[in-house]
């Protein structure tokens, strides 16, 4: 008995030895099979190692169990785990996947997820590993069809073939019914818009299934849809980002089910009431679909709730019935709450402070109104807050914010709201990103934002501050990435620039010179203020990544310095509107990258440098109103400007013809050529002009750059119906061409009436001559026409009258006969759009025979006066009338009419009064709202 004992004691303790090696992970008493070593040799053969991940299986007499990526069993020395899954791009595998593999007959777990396998098929020999239980092959970059032999894994408990995005089933889902022992299942972004059976064979699979993503995969509504399905255990379900046009019943019979994310799909209609029966769920995601409505009642039942998004829909309901609804619950467990980007009204409900472990509350982009509830001081959990773009107004107390000492995030710009709280206040908590623009905070700046020590987002923006910068604030600034103190009243110099990615001061009252920019800048906004001085010191000596640069409308003189071949990151650059001068650098044209530059209305002069020609990327050009001379370049329509949209040269002292290859701008959506010296005729190849046609309109809409998370949009100062417009966001809505006020002759081309997509044309204060073209009526778009002042002759074309979006018409001043054609268009323009030519009917105060002749109202054809008597009257009135216009007309109007150089002179000098009184009048105005 005492030897069995012994024994039994000895075989307990050789066991707790094994148990304690096997615990520990240790391979010290077992080494690996050498079959399986020699498989995991030719499989490191086949694969591309270019980070050396699998160095350390090089020695044939080391034990494999101790490889990287290589677990064994330590009973059996079996390789039964492989992981080779990257954790970054500069550690991937490439190659091929050698079918060595099928050696490993004890492999349960195979992971090659994150690597680069450039579009090739997942092997079919992988659905021979009978072994396997864990199978991710996700975001490896697998291609072509899923092999159905992966169905033959019965033992599978987890399969990830997610992002593979080349990865695709083309016929039947029917395969993964093999999968019974199915766990957690993941084919999100793998293409299954093929696979029409797809719910029914989810509904197939045993009711062990927990995980269930199917996000990205191009599903729709099948025909069929089963009324429920068999899956007691599903907890999580992802159809997010699909074409689905409405939520599957049976998602509705998921009583399981923790966790739902319909985000991104298409689904229309009113939320249905079939969520009542979910009291397990915790997450519910609907965002950025089509819902609208109300949101049902059933929804106060579902208790457990932690995350509802609801952003990015249609829904029309009272913010106050969502919050009173969630707060009937005994038990709260909301913790993020995201209403964005819908149509909820009304006010924010006191109960808000009842949800007391709420972390984020996003009621942004809606139509909420009145003011803030003292309650959200309450919430003393909750790290992100973001009412933004709403109707708020009223008064903010320091109540707001009492115990909010969590908060991270406080965003509530454009609302009208103001807050004065006590000069003392120090705010409960640190804020990463602090968004107020548009909120009163002035007029002094703000001196509660000293503590705030953490900042790296600020927007305080139209703020109503006048006041100089504290010093304080220029030292917490070294931190920020954002940050935005625009339209205020800000006063002062800038000794040196705060370390920050974007910054914009515009728009305030700044005075003195730029000291030299960071190289940290990403974006650069100074336009509007009163900086002077050289832009050498400020642009010079230094390399910068800055993407945007806006220095336009202040008092900046001198020349543009030669020195920007250190600024290749550059693609916005806005000089407008200032006092330079000189010719334009050659280092100007090095930066190839440049989408935009403006140098609108300064004093440059010169001939448009070759070097610009570089500009490859360009899609805005303004030199419009400095004193550039010579001729268009031709290379300006060269392939090399194959993306230009915007070509304003206007008002300056060009010369010669239009270059021919003007014609190859496929993207041109406008150009204005006005006010120049230009001569000989309209290129007919205009027609050419794609972008006019109606083919690529709109291309332009919302065009811009991406910096510290904000869009910033292209924006252009354009003349459009003889005002001047700035076009942003949508600038791309803008079609014209402006030729007026150069010495063009010739005819209209009758080719221009194929710009279909032409939304203003101007060709006024020139010298054509012959008809209007009859197919001028076919750019359908046009909206503004202007052909004044020139020798054009014969009828007004018909098919004007068809253009039903016209609002502006000018044909004054040409010698254009005959009657007005009749249509609801053309008569509701005033007599002064047709005055200085020889046409009749309305709306015009002359009528028109039968025969044509033009009559005036009142007096027939037989020219009886009104009270019947015979001959004629000479009536001194008219007499008066008749010698007033002969010295009127002969003596100034006709030669402004007939002799060119009086003309452009006199039209010139109008154009520099109206260009003063337009800078007293924004100069006062801006002036009197600072």
């Amino acid at each position: 008995m005492r030897a069995v004992i012994i024994s039994l004691f000895g075989f307990l303790v050789i066991a707790a030895i094994g148990v304690i090696s096997f615990c520990d992970g240790s391979n010290s008493t077992v080494l690996c099979i050498e079959s399986e070593k020699n498989a995991l040799l030719k499989l490191k053969h086949d694969l591309i190692d270019s980070s050396n991940r699998l160095s350390s299986w090089i020695d044939q007499d080391a034990d494999c169990c101790k490889w990287v990526g290589v677990f064994c069993n330590n009973f059996t020395g079996h390789v039964n785990e492989l992981h080779l899954g990257s954790h970054g791009w500069d550690s991937q595998l490439r190659g091929k996947i050698n079918p060595s593999l099928l050696d490993l007959k004890h492999l349960t777990l195979l992971d090659l997820s994150n690597n680069e396998f450039e579009g090739m098929e997942i092997p079919e020999f992988i659905g021979s590993l009978k072994s396997l239980t864990h199978l991710d092959l996700s975001e490896a970059n697998f291609g072509k069809a899923i092999p159905h032999q992966l169905g033959n894994l019965s033992q599978l408990h987890y399969l990830d073939l997610g992002r593979n995005y080349a990865l695709f089933e083309a016929e039947s889902l029917q395969w993964i019914s093999g999968l019974s022992s199915l766990q957690y299942l993941n084919l999100s972004s793998v293409n299954l818009s093929e696979a029409t059976d797809w719910q029914q064979e989810i509904n197939k699979l045993r009711p062990s299934l927990v995980e269930l993503h199917l996000s990205s995969c191009s599903l729709k509504n099948a025909p069929y849809s089963p009324v429920s399905v068999n899956h007691s255990t599903l907890a999580l379900l992802d159809l997010s980002s699909n074409i689905l046009s409405s939520i599957p019943s049976w998602i509705f019979s998921l009583s399981s089910l923790v966790s739902i994310d319909l985000r991104g799909n298409e689904v229309r209609g009113l939320i249905p009431n079939g969520f009542r029966n979910m009291t397990s769920l915790k997450y519910l995601y609907l965002s950025r679909n089509f819902l609208e409505g109300i949101v049902p009642k059933s929804f106060e039942g579902l208790c457990n709730l932690k995350e509802m998004d609801l952003s990015y829909n249609t829904i029309d309901h009272e913010v106050s019935e969502i919050i009173e609804s969630f707060s009937r619950c005994s038990l709260n467990n909301l913790e993020s709450l995201n209403l964005a980007s819908n149509k909820f009204s009304g006010h924010l409900s006191d109960q808000i402070g009842q949800f007391s472990l709420l972390k984020v509350i996003d009621a942004s982009n809606n139509l909420l109104n009145g003011s803030l509830p003292q309650s959200l001081g309450q919430l003393e959990n909750v790290q992100y807050i973001d009412f933004s773009n709403n109707m708020l107004e009223g008064s903010v107390s320091e109540l707001h914010f009492s115990n909010l000492t969590r908060l991270i995030a406080l965003k509530a710009s454009n609302n009208m709201l103001t807050f004065k709280p006590n000069p003392s206040w120090i705010p409960p908590f640190r804020c990463d990103s602090i968004l107020l623009a548009n909120w009163y905070l002035g007029p002094q700046f703000p001196p509660w934002l000293e503590s705030q020590k953490n900042l790296s987002f600020l927007d305080i923006s139209q703020a109503g501050i006048s006041d100089v910068i504290p010093t304080w604030f220029w030292n917490l600034s070294s931190q920020f990435y954002y940050l935005n103190l625009s339209n205020n009243q800000l006063v002062g110099r800038i000794s040196y620039w705060p370390k920050c990615r974007s910054l914009d001061l515009s728009s305030n009252q700044f005075t003195g010179p730029l000291p030299q920019v960071s190289p940290d800048f990403g974006g650069l906004f100074l336009s509007w203020n009163f900086f002077s001085g050289s832009l050498s010191k400020f642009l010079c000596n230094v390399s910068s990544e800055l993407a945007i640069l806006d220095l336009g409308s202040n008092l900046l003189s001198g020349r543009i310095p030669d020195c920007w071949k250190d600024w290749q990151s550059l693609t916005f650059l806005n000089l407008e509107n200032n006092n330079l001068t000189g010719e334009i650098p050659e280092s100007l044209g090095t930066m190839g990258g440049i989408s935009l530059l403006n140098l609108r209305k300064n004093s440059l002069f010169g001939e448009i440098p070759s070097t610009l020609q570089n500009l490859h990327s360009l899609q805005i050009l303004d030199l419009s109103m400095n004193k550039f001379r010579g001729s268009i370049p031709a290379w300006i329509g060269g392939d090399k400007f194959s993306s230009l949209v915007v070509l304003n040269l206007r008002s300056n002292n060009l010369q010669s013809e239009i270059p021919d290859e003007m014609c190859s701008f496929h993207l041109l959506q406008y150009v204005d050529l006005a006010s120049n010296n230009i001569s000989g005729a309209i290129p007919k190849c205009f027609s050419n002009l794609t972008a006019m046609t109606g083919i690529f309109l709109n291309r332009f809409v919302g065009a811009g750059v991406l910096i510290s998370g904000r869009h910033w949009f292209y924006s252009a100062t354009l003349f459009v119906k003889g005002r001047e417009h700035e076009y942003s966001t949508t600038l791309g809505l803008v079609t014209s061409i402006d030729l007026s006020a150069n010495n063009l002759t010739g005819d209209i081309p009758n080719e221009l009436g194929n710009l279909k997509g032409l939304f203003s044309l101007n060709l006024s204060r020139n010298l054509l001559t012959g008809k209007i073209p009859d197919n001028i009526g076919n750019i359908e778009s046009l909206e503004s026409l202007d052909l004044s002042m020139n020798r054009l002759e014969g009828k007004i074309p018909s098919s004007l009258s068809n253009l039903n979006f016209l609002n502006h018409l000018n044909l004054s001043y040409n010698n254009l006969t005959g009657q007005i054609p009749s249509g609801t268009q053309l008569q509701r323009f005033d007599e002064f759009s047709y005055i200085g030519n020889h046409l009749c009917g309305l709306p015009l105060s002359k009528n028109c025979s039968r025969n044509g002749i033009v009559t005036q109202n009142n007096v027939t054809n037989g020219g009886r006066n009104e009270g019947g008597s015979k001959g004629h009257k000479v009536n001194g009135f008219y007499v008066s009338i008749v010698v007033g216009f002969v010295v009127g007309f002969w003596g100034v109007v006709a030669p402004l009419f007939f002799i060119r150089t009086w003309r452009l002179a006199y039209y010139r000098k109008l154009e520099y009064v109206g260009d003063k009184l337009y800078v007293f009048w924004a100069t006062s105005t801006a002036k009197l709202f600072r």
